[in-house]
């Protein structure tokens, strides 16, 4: 399979302000020096706590965020300087409620989007027929967002990732805040992106789902790499992926 992600001793640091007047900088290492590549058609896991530096990580990759130093690479373009031919075959979609304008239907939603990407009148209305096919929304389409529940909500946000048809979809916590049953339904449409060719990489705190999902991972911990391989691989011998994460963040041995 083609590489179609490619990260190389990646680093990104921010510059803070401390003490009562803020005079005081402080170099904060975010990510710190990572490597992992990604291949066209599977599903790539990015775990680790809050401030692992899964977030930064994908806003480097999606040209939100400018490296300080490193390969950051997709499509076999750098991320910064050569942002323009990455764009238009990329796509991110946040966990939560934001993303969608909730005083629109989901049908308008996905209009104004297509409209950003510059779509003709007909292949757009023909892409929002078939994402609202997919994401299991043609009956609630002329509903006001606002009306949804946080499961439809975030079908409507991962049909607003599709407008484009990206080759690559980024995915950060698709599924927090969802019910069981929300969540089941957003992975069966995961899996289906997967088997339409699509490459999605996806952060997630919740590590059954990872399990399940990812074909590959990587495990951060304080903006290193702890762990890499299939689900298998980094279980290894412990009973569960859970009990193997904790040790890996831990710093102890599976």
């Amino acid at each position: 399979m083609d590489t179609v992600i490619e990260v190389r001793d990646l680093h990104r640091e921010y510059i803070t302000h401390k003490g009562v007047l803020h005079r005081k900088k402080e170099i904060v290492e975010a990510v710190r020096g990572i490597d992992f590549s990604v291949k066209k058609g599977e599903i790539f896991g990015l775990l680790g706590q809050n401030g692992a530096g899964k977030t930064t990580t994908i806003k480097m990759l999606t040209t939100l965020l400018a490296p300080t130093s490193g390969a950051c690479k997709v499509f076999g373009y750098d991320t910064f300087g050569e942002e323009k031919y990455i764009r238009k075959r990329i796509n991110f979609i946040f966990g939560g409620e934001m993303g969608i304008y909730r005083r629109l239907s989901a049908r308008d939603n996905l209009r104004y989007f297509a409209n950003l990407y510059l779509l003709d009148a007909r292949q757009r209305e023909q892409r929002i027929e078939e994402i609202l096919e997919l994401v299991e929304l043609t009956d609630a389409a002329d509903r006001l967002a606002e009306t949804y529940s946080k499961g439809m909500i975030q079908r409507l946000q991962i049909g607003r990732g599709l407008i484009n048809d990206p080759e690559i979809l980024f995915m950060d916590e698709p599924t927090v805040g969802l019910d069981p049953v929300g969540a089941r339904m957003l992975r069966d449409i995961i899996r289906k992106l997967r088997d339409e060719g699509k490459t999605v990489l996806l952060t997630t705190h919740y590590l059954p789902e990872a399990e399940e999902l990812c074909d590959r991972m990587v495990i951060l911990n304080q903006g290193k790499i702890a762990a890499r391989g299939t689900p298998a691989q980094i279980k290894g011998d412990a009973e569960t992926l859970e009990d193997a994460y904790i040790a890996l963040v831990q710093g102890d041995k599976v």
